[in-house]
């Protein structure tokens, strides 16, 4: 089967450059300040697409805008250490993903702008006041992620038939990753599954987790947040090593190696997020920008991941996938 593919390639002409370089003070580039909350190779897809969306709005990068690049490669006490960088550099606007870097990155600073591509529930954790209005300094996109934990579940019980016991593993040093845990947690009951959470605090934690739950669960639903992503290789590993099914809110775990995502499409969420930094850098304030809600999902299936757990997915299901991997 092909892949069907949602990625925004980089490239593209400049049309609208005589606007960005008018909107721009004499001697200084805007400054977008980027906190990435993994790697430049695990975020190149997502950059990429935001990088193209400025250019299409006027906004080269080097000729009309700055853009400052720091990776916190899924150490949470990074995060603190960028943004009080970036407040210290003037940035006009910061850019980050996952709740958590907002949280440090608003406690840094209460007059920089503020642009969250892809977050929780931001409301729940206090990022806004509303998503239409969300006051203060801080304004994005929101992954709905709580909201999708049902359908996950379905979703990965209709190619694990046999699924009666559901182990979840996330983050319990991130406040979101606790929501979505409750979240996943009642889903499941709701469901008639069994439970079997597994906090971790870092990347030590991870192989011994898979040792308390893989002779307990018949399938894993992996809560994601920048230490996950950073740690996505053994991860995967491991889980075929328990031959554990997983389920997972990001393509690229998928890719790694993990069975199956169902997840708001990224690359589209940081293309909206141009958006919304472009009309931050013409003078409109963040705490009037609605938070926008993801629009595209994607289903991704890893088929060689299938196959090695001896599972056998419905042509139906593939059919409805995104992306198959094989």
């Amino acid at each position: 089967m092909k892949r069907r593919e949602f990625i925004t390639l980089l490239g593209g002409a400049a049309a609208a450059w005589p606007l960005a370089a008018h909107a721009q003070q004499p001697g200084k580039l805007p400054t977008i300040g980027y906190l990435g909350g993994t790697t430049p190779l695990v975020e190149s897809r997502w950059v990429a697409t935001f990088v193209q969306r400025l250019r299409e709005l006027g906004w080269i990068e080097g000729r009309t805008v700055a853009i400052e690049y720091r990776w916190t490669e899924g150490r949470a006490e990074r995060s603190a250490e960028i943004a009080a960088e970036f407040v210290r550099m003037k940035v006009d606007v910061i850019v980050t993903t996952e709740s958590a870097n907002v949280v440090v990155t608003k406690q840094a600073t209460s007059a920089i702008p503020i642009v969250f591509a892809a977050a929780g529930d931001p409301v729940a954790t206090g990022l806004v006041a509303s998503l239409a209005r969300p006051g203060g300094n801080v304004t994005g996109l929101s992954l709905a992620a709580t909201d999708l934990a049902g359908k996950r579940i379905e979703l990965l019980h209709e190619v694990v038939p046999g699924l009666r016991r559901l182990a979840i593993m996330g983050n319990v040093g991130n406040p979101l990753v606790v929501l979505e845990m409750g979240e996943v947690q009642a889903a499941a009951r709701t469901l008639g599954l069994d439970v079997v959470p597994s906090g971790i605090w870092r990347a030590e934690d991870i192989a011994p987790a898979f040792e308390a739950f893989k002779r307990r669960a018949d399938g894993l639903f992996v809560v994601l947040d920048p230490l996950i992503n950073s740690n996505r290789l053994p991860i995967a590993s491991l889980a075929l090593g328990a031959r554990l099914p997983t389920m997972h809110g990001l393509r690229e775990l998928v890719e790694a190696g993990g069975l199956m995502s169902y997840a708001a499409n990224f690359p589209d969420l940081f293309r909206r997020t141009a958006g919304l930094v472009d009309k931050i850098l013409r003078g409109s304030k963040p705490g009037d920008i609605p938070v926008e809600q993801p629009t595209k999902f994607d289903l991704v299936i890893n088929l060689t991941t299938a196959k090695a757990l001896g599972l056998t997915i419905p042509e139906p299901f593939l059919l409805r996938a995104d992306a198959v991997i094989e």
